[in-house]
């Protein structure tokens, strides 16, 4: 969503010339576009889980549960029958919990029924409430925006709280200035320009912003700084600015440069890459092969936005995704924003929630609170279906002064988009609650889960990747009390020859022969008593975990007995049914298979260790892979000739822009059909064995 102030103004008289430094008074990387109205102190904290959950209702409840019952059923007598907002206090006029009915007398009447069938977290709230204010409001909409202010203000404890509720972002190009700016911007919008937002994070404007100056070299200093200058500063020299203070452009050029601007952040993209495509192969024709140059760096630069904002919709212009994700008590909202067909970023909430909450009453309750002091898009698309979500998008429209449209999408893109975010959620969660536990803790409730002989205090994984036996890799990670330790990491290139492509055993076996071969290698004179001595981390694992099943670990038990190991305790991770996260399987030697329940501590570390692995792995075999098709060029993609080639370096600047691009943006390309564009994205993207 942009906003567009006012039209740019004619340039002045050259300034003033006399010595001046060649740097801005900025950080070249990030501090250059910040707008100087806006806070100094970034909001990019990572968001932290709540507090630990409320104690069990004997140590909270603050009066008997008669006494509330009594000071809400005296509050019926007085309600009345039209909307309004309600608010329960205890002794030291706390408030409790705030909600919102139609009908505030009936709505009370429900918690005064002394034998009403009420979960436990409400009837703690009636014990601790002694008594309740009423506002009343003309209508129910009314009353659905007073409560979620009044939530966010008071932060009562029975209530569904947002938490680190922060602003966002903005792309602020200025139309105050004849040579308009370009920063990042908070807060109010009264400085004239166009804003483009929000975004989800600083980081997400700041990495935009930065290409935005590589593609279109607009300049990002203050108005002071530019008056000042007698010559190009450094972003000048670097080709980040086209040097409009010292008339290095002139007024109709830079203002040409301003508007494509414009235009790519309005989601004009694709005709925006077209001119700049034109005016390559114009250059290149005549033969100015510097300018050619400069247009071709302009093309990856605008091609990096994009590949940075990940999957970019095709059928949806203007849309904020949720979804929720709840494990171990605690819930996790992730809000994608997608603004003028252009993914701007994604967030992680955790707001704070008793366990009995259920998903769509915590949406429900987050939504409220999220846009109290947002501007709402046009369309919102859920992951569950709300209760009163046509109100909610009542009140969103009184609000916005626009149709705002609320939805489950259950088919198509729309589908596809809360699919991704949920996936997103969920991985957040699992992160964020193997964060909470301390890795000793973790390794003590793994020692004990799994009954190890010792707390291990080394935890190899390993991992391979290949695809048909191509390119193949295996990885190795490393995991102990201090959590990853990366600079103990390997990868192992496979060289065994005659290899049965695909033959996950033998590169299993190469790897883990390869590895423990050196241990097994006693190191001589004062090396073998220096690592007698040597009380910090081990090189020997004590617990390896490899991906698989009962035969994976069955092929590992056999090298390990070959190579005469029997101090190493062995685990396989096998994924679940339909390989969902939570339901994995452990194998250990000797012993029935293990099943974890989804919300134990101990099986959220295994399966970080489990995708760290496969992360590192994955990684180091695509570097390969890239490798060989940088060496062998697009002509290695089936049905992608000299013509389509030459169209798809004209659209993207780079070989390395098109591997990130994604079938949609693949698809845009003139002469590439669907089906082409599927091809070339599953060449650079097909997933590894």
């Amino acid at each position: 969503m942009d906003h567009d102030s006012t039209d740019h103004p004619q340039p002045p008289r050259k300034a003033r010339r006399g010595s001046q430094p060649d740097l801005p008074p900025q950080d070249l990387t990030a501090a250059a576009d910040v707008d100087p109205a806006t806070s100094a102190a970034e909001e990019d904290d990572e968001a932290r889980l709540p507090e630990a959950p409320e104690e069990p209702a004997e140590a909270i409840a603050e009066g008997p549960l008669a006494v509330g019952h009594a000071a809400i059923e005296n509050a019926v007598r007085l309600a009345p029958t039209s909307p309004g907002v309600y608010r329960m206090l205890n002794t030291a006029s706390d408030v409790l919990y705030v909600g919102k009915a139609k009908n505030v007398r009936k709505r009370l009447a429900s918690y005064a029924r002394i034998n009403a069938p009420l979960p436990a977290r409400i009837l703690r709230m009636i014990a601790a409430t002694v008594t309740v204010e009423i506002v009343s409001t003309a209508t129910e909409t009314e009353a659905l925006l007073l409560e979620a202010n009044l939530i966010k203000q008071l932060r009562p404890r029975f209530n569904v709280q947002l938490r680190d509720d922060k602003s966002f972002p903005y792309i602020l190009i200025t139309g105050d200035h004849w040579a308009p700016q370009i920063l990042k911007h908070r807060g109010a919008q009264t400085r004239p320009g166009r804003y483009f937002g929000p975004f989800a994070s600083a980081g997400a404007v700041n990495r935009t912003i930065t290409a935005l100056q590589r593609a279109f070299l607009i300049r990002s200093c203050t108005d002071g700084f530019f008056e000042s200058r007698t010559r190009p500063c450094l972003l000048y020299q670097i080709r980040r600015c086209s040097g409009p203070c010292t008339r290095e452009i002139d007024f109709p050029g830079y203002t040409e440069l301003v508007r494509e601007a414009n235009d790519f952040l309005s989601g004009r993209s694709h005709a925006v890459k077209e001119l700049l495509a034109a005016e390559m192969e114009k250059a290149s024709n005549e033969l100015e092969f510097e300018t050619a140059a400069l247009y071709r760096d302009r093309l990856a630069a605008l091609s990096a936005i994009q590949s940075q904002q990940g999957i970019n919709p095709r059928t949806v212009e203007e849309a904020d995704v949720f979804a929720i994700h709840q494990e171990g008590g605690y819930s996790c909202v992730e809000v994608f924003f997608f603004r003028t067909g252009q993914n701007w970023g994604n967030r992680a909430y955790f707001p704070r929630a008793e366990k009995s909450f259920t998903p769509e009453e915590v949406l429900a309750s987050f939504l409220a609170q999220f846009y109290d002091d947002k501007p709402p898009p046009k369309l919102i698309l859920l992951s569950h279906a709300i209760e009163e979500s046509e109100l909610l998008a009542d009140a969103l429209c009184v609000k916005a002064g626009y149709k705002v449209e609320i939805s489950v999408p259950k088919r198509g893109e729309k589908k596809e988009l809360v699919t991704h975010a949920l996936t997103n959620a969920r991985e957040a969660l699992g992160r964020k609650l193997a964060d909470t536990a301390t890795q000793s803790r973790l390794l003590e409730g793994m020692a004990a889960t799994l009954g190890l002989p010792q707390v291990p205090k080394r935890i190899e994984v390993y991992d391979n990747s290949h695809i048909q036996g191509t390119n193949a890799v295996g990885a190795m990670i490393v995991a102990g009390p201090d959590g990853f330790i990366k600079n103990q990491y390997r990868k192992f290139n496979i060289k065994s020859e005659g290899l049965t492509p695909g033959d996950d055993y033998a590169m299993m076996r190469e790897v883990l022969e390869r590895r423990f071969k050196r241990l097994l290698k006693p190191p001589e004179g004062d090396v073998a008593k220096a690592k007698a001595d040597d009380d910090s981390f081990p090189q020997w694992p004590d617990l390896v975990i490899i991906d698989g099943g009962r035969g994976q670990l069955n092929a590992v038990r056999e090298i390990f007995e070959g190579l005469g190991l029997a101090q190493v305790s062995l685990m396989a991770v096998a994924k679940g049914p339909d390989r969902d996260a939570g339901r994995e399987t452990l194998f250990m030697p000797d012993r029935e298979a293990i099943k974890l329940e989804p919300r134990d501590p101990v099986l959220y570390f295994i399966q970080r260790l489990r995708d760290e692995a496969h992360r590192f792995v994955i990684g180091s075999h695509r570097k390969l892979r890239k490798k060989d098709i940088r060496e062998a060029g697009l002509q290695e993609i089936p049905g992608i000739g000299p013509s389509r080639k030459r169209a798809l370096l004209h659209h993207f600047g780079t070989l390395k822009e098109i591997e990130r691009a994604s079938i949609a943006d693949l698809g845009k390309v003139p002469g590439v059909s669907a089906e082409s564009a599927r091809k070339i994205f599953e060449f650079f993207h097909t997933q590894p064995s």
